[in-house]
């Protein structure tokens, strides 16, 4: 099964990849991920990424494209979920072609639908464990007392620099204005599903279980 996970910053897709690669044995497909994975690989692709992001220029579809054809031909596990990737109507038909060119079909698109104002208290209030990457959240899953992260013990709670209402409007902004019309164009196709964003986790994972089902 390969699905898209759609929705803006901080709606919880990384969160929601994480336990459909533990449960299902998907693969996650994170642009930025690949991209860092390749500079280091010493790879023909490798080297042109490389050489991409060490001149500070954008990465372009071709390139993106050329990363996730390289997955398609290798394992496939329980199929791919591709985080942040489609961006752009450009992008959804490059990945379209290259999916039906592989002979694989792309079986569901699911939107994590957010209220802006919900989601914006919600980031502000993030932060993370820098030794194991677990969450916290000041009002509903505060850092603990003692000082130390539940998950490990780690003492390094980080927060992002860009997790502060000003930058995260305006990344929301972007969101909306590049990756709003795949919604349109999903749900053309009869592809797309809508689930809560800003639910409990487990909600949100039994909606995205029930559509996938589907």
């Amino acid at each position: 099964m390969n699905i898209i996970l759609l929705g803006p910053p901080g709606a919880g897709k990384g969160t929601q990849a994480r336990m459909l690669v533990d449960e299902r044995n998907m693969i996650q497909l994170s642009t930025g991920d690949m991209l860092r994975e390749a500079k280091d690989s010493g790879t023909e692709m490798g080297k042109i990424v490389a050489d991409v992001m060490a001149r500070g220029d954008l990465v372009t579809d071709e390139i993106v494209i050329g990363l996730i054809r390289e997955k398609l031909d290798g394992d496939k596990a329980g199929g791919f979920i591709f985080d942040g990737f489609p961006r752009t109507l450009a992008q959804a038909d490059a990945l379209g072609e290259l999916l039906q060119s592989a002979g694989e079909t792309l079986d569901a698109v699911i939107e994590m639908e957010v209220d802006d104002a919900a989601l914006v208290a919600r980031i502000t209030a993030r932060s993370t464990c820098g030794d194991c990457g677990e969450v916290y959240n000041d009002q509903t899953k505060p850092w603990p007392a003692d000082g130390k992260c539940a998950n490990c013990g780690g003492t390094n709670q980080k927060r992002r620099a860009d997790d502060n209402e000003d930058s995260l409007k305006q990344r929301l902004m972007e969101y909306y204005k590049k990756t709003s019309p795949l919604i349109g164009y999903y749900y053309a196709k009869g592809q797309l599903t809508k689930v809560n964003g800003l639910g409990e986790i487990s909600e949100v994972k039994a909606a995205i279980d029930e559509a996938l089902a589907g």
